[in-house]
C-alpha cells in the first residue's frame, strides 16, 4: 500500500508593521518587569528594600515616580505603536527605542549578577534593535497608488 501525502506550503502573510513593533514592545515590557521582580529573590535585595534603599537609590518620590515612567513609557508604547498613524509611530519608535538602548545597558552597569542582568538585557537590547529596524524600514506607499 503506497500512502502520497501532499505538502503544501502554509500560508504566511505579511504582518503589518503596527503588530510587529507593538508586539515587540509586549516583549520588552515583560523582560523589563520580571528582571526587577525576580531581583527581589536576589540574596539581600528586601532587607535593602526594606532599609529605604533600591539598587544604588534611595527609595522616595523621586525615585518612585522614575521607576514608573522608565515602566511606563514602553507600556504606553505598545497602545501607541498600535494606534499611531505611520509616520508618527515611526518616529516615536525611532526616538523612544533609541533613547532606551543607553537605559536598558545602563542597567548593567555595577552588577554583581552579571549573568542574571546581561541576559536580560541582552534580550532587550535584541528587542530593541529589532523595534528600530522594523520602524527605521517601515515599507513605503508609491505616490501613484495613493
Amino acid at each position: 500500500m503506497s500512502r502520497t501525502s501532499t505538502t503544501s506550503a502554509l500560508h504566511d502573510p505579511p504582518m503589518p508593521v503596527k503588530v510587529k513593533l507593538a508586539a515587540a514592545w509586549t516583549s520588552f515590557m515583560f523582560f523589563y518587569i520580571y528582571v526587577d521582580y525576580l531581583h527581589l529573590y536576589l540574596p539581600g535585595a528586601l532587607e535593602e528594600m526594606l532599609a529605604g534603599r533600591v539598587f544604588e537609590f534611595e527609595a522616595n518620590q523621586t525615585f518612585a515616580t522614575t521607576a514608573l515612567a522608565l515602566v511606563g513609557i514602553p507600556a504606553v508604547m505598545i497602545a501607541l505603536s498600535a494606534a499611531l498613524p505611520a509616520r508618527v509611530n515611526r518616529v516615536v519608535n525611532l526616538v523612544v527605542a533609541g533613547l532606551y538602548l543607553p537605559v536598558t545597558v545602563f542597567n548593567l552597569v555595577g552588577e554583581s549578577w552579571i549573568f542574571f542582568y546581561g541576559l536580560g538585557v541582552v534580550v532587550e537590547v535584541v528587542l530593541l534593535a529589532f523595534i528600530l529596524r522594523a520602524a527605521w524600514t517601515w515599507p513605503r506607499t508609491s505616490v501613484s497608488s495613493l
